[in-house]
């Protein structure tokens, strides 16, 4: 077991322990890396999965899954202001603004202007892509590398990790990704998050399914009274 000594308040984010003191996990400066890291594309897109699993496929579809899925890539498309000369600790570099949650906010907020369309409605909609988004940047602030991630952004720039970084970071890009590591990469992408996400999915899925033989029970129990 790790013992975490802190000097302020905590909150729980997804179930993950984050300090809001800038001063223990606060990072301005890139870690000694050789390549700029990331998370793969391929641990965020689990996210979505275990959403549906837990609200059930009444609410989210499958027009809304995919969705979300193409939205927890969206994040990373920040790595356009290296080509553009954008400085990655610059809050429109990577793990800037599209990395905080204002802009997960936002992405959900516009989900809901096609809620219908995604078939489903407004509320679902918004959580959907809202949780999706969010969980990336968080993902990102488990990762053994390159900046923090501007949670907070526009209220501040500053770069967090949390707390515990037990995911191996990987490369950006798909040729980088397959060139450097990429056994090391995936194997702690299985342990941490792959196989307690697929956890999540499986409780998630045998408790809606106890929850509606149960009400299907007292229905039944009812109809014969």
């Amino acid at each position: 077991m790790f013992a975490f000594q802190f000097h302020c308040h905590q909150i729980s984010v997804a179930g993950l322990w984050f300090t809001t003191n800038p001063d223990i996990r606060r990072d301005n400066k890139p870690k000694q890396r050789r390549a700029i890291l990331i998370a793969t594309i391929f641990a965020h897109m689990l996210v979505p999965l275990a959403v549906r699993a837990g609200a059930g496929p009444n609410l989210v579809s499958r027009r809304l899954l995919v969705v979300a899925a193409a939205a927890t890539a969206v994040p990373d498309l920040d790595v356009a202001a290296f080509l553009y000369g954008i400085p990655y600790g610059d809050p429109f570099g990577h793990r800037g603004f599209t990395h905080s949650f204002a802009f997960a906010g936002l992405a959900g907020l516009a989900a809901t202007f096609f809620a219908s369309r995604l078939n489903s409605n407004k509320l679902i909609s918004f959580w959907t892509i809202f949780i999706s988004m969010a969980s990336h940047p968080v993902l990102d602030s488990l990762t053994n590398g390159g900046y923090g991630v501007a949670f907070f952004w526009p209220m501040s720039d500053a770069r967090y990790f949390l707390p515990w970084q037990p995911i191996m970071v990987s490369p950006i890009g798909i040729r980088g990704f397959f060139e450097a590591r990429s056994i090391q990469v995936l194997i702690s992408e299985f342990f941490w998050v792959l196989l307690p996400l697929l956890a999540a999915i499986i409780t998630a899925v045998s408790a809606r399914r106890f929850r509606d033989k149960r009400k299907k029970a007292l229905m039944h129990k009812h109809e014969h009274l």
